[in-house]
C-alpha cells in the first residue's frame, strides 16, 4: 500500500516540472513588449547601419516606426573617434583697440566757440568737431606775416647788393651782409611756419584767430569734455575717438598656465547674456604680471563689424591649450539623463535603446564617452528629449 502510494506522488511531481518547462518556453516566446530591460539590441538599424552588440542591464527601448522618427524630427549621428582639446577657461574684458583710439587735444590755448559733435556719435575722418578762438593762432600768423615781408624786403637788398658788387660799385662787405640777412630772415620765416604748422594733424586754420578740431579717422565719440565758452590749453582733453569696428578682448592668465598660451593660438569669445560668440587669435602675450592680480596680460584682437562687443562687456575665455584623442565622442545634444544619469539613445532596427553612459571631456559641441558606446553605433541627437519624454510616459503607464 505505501509503495502504491509513493509511485503516485511522483507521477505528479514529474506532471508538474513538465507543465513549468512549458510555461517557460511559452513566455520566452511572447513579442517584445513596449519597454522591456533585459533585451539585446538587433545587429543592424532600421537605416541599415551596423550596429553594435548591446550591453545587458538596465537599459529600456522604444519601439518607433521610422514614419514616427521622421514625424518627430528626430535626427541620429554616429559615434566616432575625435580629437578633443583641454581648455582653459578664463573671464576676459573687452576694451578699446588702442591703436585705433585717439585723444583729440588743442594745439593752441583758447576759448571754445562752438562744439559740433555729442556724444556717442559717429563721424568720418575731417569732420568738424569744434572750433576754438586761439590769441596764440593771432600771434603766430601775425609772426608768419612779419617774417614773410623780411624775407621780401632782404632779397632786394640782396640782389641789389650783389649788382652793386658785381659792378664794383660797393664793396664786396656789403654784399656779405645783405647775403646773411636774408639767410637770417628766411630762417625765420621758416620758423615762423614750423608753428603754424605744429597745430595741423587733427586742427585746421580756419582764419584770423580761430582754427578748427577735426577727425584724424573714421570712429565714434566716446569721450566729450569741451562746451561752448570753455577755457582750454594743450593740456586738456578734447574728445576721445575710438574706431569701435575692431576691438580687444584682454584676460588674465596665471604664471602656471603662461607657457600654454601662445601668440597665434585660436581663442573662443562668447558672451552668453548676448547669445555671441566669435573665434579669434592670440595677438599678445604680456611679458609684466599685475601687482593686483599677480596674472599676465593676454589679448586678443576681434572684428567688430555690427558693434556688438562693445568695451566694458565681460566675456568668457575658452583657450585650447593641447589635443587628445578621444575613442567614442557623440555631438552634446545627443546626452539626456535618466535617473540622475547620463544617457544616449542607441538606434535600433524598431526603434531606440537608452543606455547610460559615462562621459569624459566636451569642447566644440562634442562630448567624450568614456564607457557605454562603442565607436560606430548610430545615436539620437536632435529631438533625443522628445524620446526621453516617451520612455518617461511608458515609465508611468507600466507603474500604473
Amino acid at each position: 500500500m505505501d509503495k502504491k502510494y509513493i509511485m503516485v506522488g511522483l507521477l505528479a511531481l514529474a506532471v508538474g516540472l513538465g507543465g513549468g518547462a512549458w510555461v517557460q518556453r511559452e513566455l520566452g516566446s511572447t513579442p517584445t513588449a513596449t519597454r522591456s530591460g533585459h533585451e539585446e539590441a538587433d545587429e543592424h538599424g532600421e537605416d541599415g547601419h551596423a550596429q553594435a552588440a548591446q550591453p545587458q542591464g538596465e537599459a529600456d527601448r522604444l519601439v518607433l516606426s521610422a514614419e514616427q522618427i521622421q514625424a518627430a524630427g528626430i535626427e541620429v549621428a554616429q559615434a566616432r573617434p575625435r580629437q578633443l582639446s583641454n581648455t582653459l577657461s578664463l573671464l576676459g574684458e573687452i576694451r578699446f583697440d588702442e591703436d585705433r583710439t585717439a585723444h583729440v587735444v588743442p594745439r593752441a590755448a583758447g576759448v571754445v566757440e562752438s562744439v559740433q559733435v555729442s556724444l556717442g556719435q559717429a563721424v568720418k575722418q575731417g569732420d568738424l568737431l569744434a572750433v576754438i578762438a586761439s590769441q596764440q593762432i593771432s600771434d603766430q600768423r601775425s609772426e608768419l606775416a612779419a617774417s614773410q615781408r623780411r624775407v621780401e624786403l632782404a632779397r632786394t637788398t640782396y640782389e641789389r647788393e650783389r649788382q652793386l658788387w658785381q659792378e664794383k660799385i660797393s664793396a664786396e662787405q656789403d654784399f656779405l651782409q645783405a647775403r646773411q640777412a636774408l639767410q637770417e630772415a628766411e630762417i625765420a620765416v621758416n620758423n615762423a611756419r614750423q608753428k603754424m604748422s605744429a597745430i595741423s594733424g587733427s586742427s585746421v586754420l580756419a582764419g584770423g584767430n580761430r582754427y578748427e578740431l577735426r577727425a584724424p579717422f573714421d570712429g565714434v565719440v566716446v569721450e566729450k569734455h569741451l562746451v561752448p565758452g570753455e577755457v582750454v590749453s594743450e593740456a586738456s582733453n578734447a574728445f576721445t575717438l575710438s574706431d569701435l569696428s575692431r576691438v580687444w578682448a584682454t584676460f588674465g592668465v596665471a604664471p602656471k598656465d603662461l607657457g600654454k598660451v601662445q601668440v597665434g593660438e585660436p581663442v573662443t569669445i562668447s558672451a552668453i547674456e548676448l547669445g555671441e560668440q566669435v573665434t579669434g587669435t592670440v595677438s599678445y602675450v604680456g611679458s609684466l604680471l599685475g601687482e593686483q592680480t599677480r596674472t599676465a596680460t593676454v589679448r586678443v584682437t576681434l572684428d567688430n563689424p555690427r558693434g556688438v562687443w562693445r568695451p566694458g562687456l565681460f566675456v568668457s575665455v575658452l583657450l585650447p591649450t593641447d589635443t587628445r584623442p578621444a575613442l567614442v565622442a557623440v555631438p552634446e545634444q545627443a546626452i539626456q539623463v535618466l535617473e540622475d544619469r547620463p544617457s544616449v539613445f542607441i538606434r535600433l532596427a524598431e526603434g531606440f535603446l537608452a543606455q547610460p553612459v559615462v562621459l569624459g571631456a566636451s569642447e566644440a559641441g562634442h562630448v567624450e564617452i568614456k564607457q557605454g558606446l562603442q565607436a560606430g553605433q548610430w545615436v539620437a541627437t536632435v529631438g533625443s528629449f522628445v524620446l526621453k519624454s516617451e520612455l518617461g510616459k511608458a515609465s508611468a503607464e507600466h507603474a500604473h
